[in-house]
């Protein structure tokens, strides 16, 4: 199993990048977001899925850990294959599709290139209880600040230590944002 890919970005390739990592050129397939955000001779970290099937393998790769995770989950639902998932990923921030899961947006999934109504209701009621409450909600929240804990490092780092995606979510709930990555990790364990 390749964990990640850690290296410099030689190209791009129809919603796929080439990391060149010791030598080795890695084709990893994105979401829409990261591509447009990879640029050639830049370094990335993608952490990545790898997708055999009979005929080919494929990586799937992802900026955060949180993403990567969320792809995973994605594809145990019934219908559901690497390349439908990775086209919900593309509907936006790992955490926005994480949270339209959470609030049943069917809607939101159905937009997905692929993903039918059906198939986006299964998501949402398969997912709902696996991936936490909703913290994304795009625009503002009550106190009019833009909420959006997309990339959240220490959303990461829960995770690294073992939590599963719903638990890290639940964690970081009620810690505040504008403390240090490693001050609200403490939070968040302090609070389990």
């Amino acid at each position: 199993m390749i964990a990640f890919v850690n290296g410099k970005v030689i190209e791009k390739i129809a919603g796929a990048v080439v990391v060149d990592v010791g030598g080795i050129g890695y084709e990893v397939q994105v979401p829409a977001g990261e591509f447009g955000k990879a640029v050639p001779g830049e370094p990335a970290k993608y952490y990545t899925y790898h997708h055999v099937r009979e005929q080919s393998e494929e990586l799937f790769g992802f900026s955060t850990l949180a993403g990567k995770r969320l792809f995973e989950l994605l594809i145990t639902v019934q219908g559901v294959g690497p390349k439908a998932a990775l086209a919900i990923l593309s509907l936006g921030e790992a955490d926005a599709v994480r949270s339209s899961i959470a609030s049943q947006d069917a809607g939101y999934i159905s937009g997905a290139s692929g993903v039918g109504k059906k198939t986006a209701e299964r998501i949402t009621l398969d997912l709902r209880d696996k991936v936490g409450s909703p913290t994304y909600v795009p625009g503002y929240d009550n106190s009019g600040a833009i909420t959006n804990l997309a990339g959240d490092e220490a959303l990461d780092a829960l995770m690294a230590l073992g939590f599963n995606l719903a638990d890290a979510t639940n964690a970081l709930k009620d810690v505040p944002s504008d403390k240090s990555t490693a001050e609200r990790v403490k939070l968040a364990l302090k609070q389990k």
